[in-house]
């Protein structure tokens, strides 16, 4: 077995493992450490002697690998003569209490006293299983700044003293949206790219979708979690056809729509029926715009209407001055640019997105539609201006020297 296979056998059971060492060790932050350690063994030792069952190959090490730190804590002697009398590989293990040590260690990495960076940082490494180098890619940060951001958070969460276990029902509602929102952050980094020069990173979408499926797993009852889960696949579906083959940009009127996925369609509209039990929160509202883009042949014969009074309702519910914009251009596709940039004049005149490349993005798409195509193509090459995104910087600039 190679380094791929470990690779590959990590991403699978990373959670598993780092789960049930913490609840054993009761130290996140060793529980990750012996974990990475049994990863560089099995790089090393693999290659010569496959194991017949990898999983259990990695959780065994990694447990001698915490048992062996707690035996150099003389403070902590018995917790290893605990740790030592009930071992962490056993074949009859409950799955209920793995999905709890799972479900678990998604709030411990996503708790309220870690900073937002290092919340995603930490579950990419010790939910997804990626290493710091790919976590590093994925953001286009060094790799010393994922390092420091989860060795920061694991210190962070000692002294608290998060303890490892499910929030209570009073407070899980609550802490579940933190969770939720994480995975977010992810799939729209994936979805739409800050910086650099790729539009997508597909391969980021698709890991906030793996933990997107983790959590409904987990939280079948919960429709948010749904509703996340629905709006990241029906979003996903489009990735085929929003690239052309050089990697550039492809606008949603331009796209071979025969392209789209319509397994993930399939699976996003399952999920959104889920999330609709009892009425869709913001993620569910969402994947519902999104649906009603899945599911129509053509950008004319979109449902606008539908979507005007869908980004209403995530107003009342989630208000942000994206939410606005977006309603605008819904606005215009069922009303007309004049309506529409009044509501873009009015986020510009209370400076709700300031140094944001979208709102003159969309403002010259309307003043352009309008016919005013001077302002319009000052608007473009401001937005351009502030696009960090080099693929969505080469199209505006684009459309502003067609305006002449």
């Amino acid at each position: 077995m190679g380094t791929a296979d470990v690779e590959a056998v990590w991403r699978i059971e990373s959670a598993r493992i780092v789960a049930a060492l913490t609840r054993f060790t009761g130290d996140f932050g060793l529980a990750e450490d012996a974990a990475q350690e049994a990863v560089a063994e099995a790089l090393v030792s693999w290659p010569l002697t496959s194991p017949a069952n990898p999983a259990g190959w990695l959780m065994a090490t990694a447990r001698r690998r915490a048992i062996d730190a707690i035996r150099r804590r003389t403070a902590l002697q018995g917790r290893y003569a605990l740790l030592a009398a009930d071992p962490v590989v056993d074949e009859e293990i409950d799955p209920d209490k793995i999905d709890d040590d799972v479900l678990a260690l998604m709030f411990v990495s996503c708790h309220p006293v870690l900073s937002p960076e290092a919340r995603v940082a930490l579950t990419l490494r010790v939910v997804g299983g990626l290493s710091t180098e790919q976590i590093a890619r994925a953001f286009l940060v060094p790799v010393p700044t994922v390092q420091a951001r989860i060795t920061r958070a694991k210190k962070t969460i000692a002294a608290a003293g998060v303890p490892f276990e499910l929030p209570p029902a009073g407070e899980r509602r609550e802490r579940l949206g933190g969770v939720l929102s994480v995975v977010y952050v992810i799939f729209t980094e994936g979805s739409t790219a800050t910086s650099g020069d790729r539009l997508l990173r597909p391969d980021v979408a698709y890991e906030a979708i793996r933990l997107a499926r983790t959590l409904a797993a987990l939280q079948p009852d919960e429709p948010e979690v749904h509703g996340l889960l629905a709006l990241c696949e029906l979003t996903a579906a489009r990735f085929p056809a929003r690239t052309g083959p050089d990697g550039s940009p492809v606008l949603l009127e331009d796209q071979d729509r025969r392209r789209w996925d319509f397994s993930a369609i399939r699976r996003g509209l399952a999920a959104l029926a889920k999330a609709s039990t009892r009425g869709l929160g913001p993620y569910g509202l969402q994947a519902a715009i999104a649906a009603a883009h899945a599911s129509a042949p053509s950008v004319e014969a979109t449902d606008w209407d539908r979507i005007v009074v869908l980004y209403e309702a995530l107003g009342r519910v989630a208000p942000s001055p994206v939410v606005e914009l977006n309603r605008a251009v819904a606005v215009a596709m069922a009303s007309g640019p004049a309506q529409a940039l009044a509501i873009v004049d009015e986020l510009i005149a209370l400076d709700r997105l300031p140094g944001s490349h979208l709102v003159p993005t969309v403002r010259g798409e309307l003043l352009a539609r309008l016919g005013r195509r001077p302002e319009a193509r000052t608007e473009l090459e401001l937005a351009a201006r502030l696009c960090a995104n080099q693929r969505e910087r080469s199209v505006l600039l684009r459309k502003a020297a067609a305006l002449g």
